[in-house]
């Protein structure tokens, strides 16, 4: 069984980098949760891998929790699709964006193909990690948006209020 590996980096965060190998018979789903593995983050928000080309546009799309508009569409859904069925270049592009509404963009790309797996490994796993994930956000009952770490600690230092 071939094993794909693909470096996997923030759009907005140059210095943050994961190498992932997975087996090519996987689903996007499988990659989809190894990257959140990777970075600490949720994985049950919606997301979407798209095709892409060697400028980052986005093509055919594949989500995950798809909302209506989605469904209607008929885009593919993350777990009946294996990534062996979009790679067609030895440095296949994927532009994967994690959580619509608030959005992080990766750039997904294939770097090679490895024919031997490991024994003993359990695929999909992160090889290679650099750099610290910003943060990820959660949205909680209310509509103020709180960090997971102390990145916005000076609003309770002003006693910010978000109803006033």
């Amino acid at each position: 069984m071939a094993l794909y590996r693909f470096r996997v980096t923030f759009e907005d965060y140059d210095d943050v980098s994961r190498e992932i190998d997975i087996k090519s018979n996987q689903n996007f789903e499988d990659l989809h949760k190894a990257i959140h593995q990777s970075t600490g983050y949720n994985p049950e928000f919606p997301s979407s891998f798209y095709i892409s080309n060697d400028q980052w546009i986005k093509g055919e799309e594949i989500t995950y929790l798809p909302n209506q508009k989605r469904i209607d569409r008929g885009v593919s859904l993350m777990e009946k699709v294996k990534l062996s069925s979009f790679i067609d270049d030895p440095h296949q592009k994927f532009y994967y964006t994690f959580n619509f509404d608030r959005p992080f963009d990766f750039h997904v790309e294939l770097m090679k193909i490895i024919l031997d797996e490991t024994p003993g490994v359990t695929y999909p796993t992160v090889i290679k990690s650099t750099g610290e994930a910003p943060r990820q956000f959660i949205i909680g009952a209310n509509p103020t948006i709180i960090a997971e770490n102390d990145e916005f600690d000076f609003l309770n230092e002003m006693a910010f209020n978000p109803e006033e």
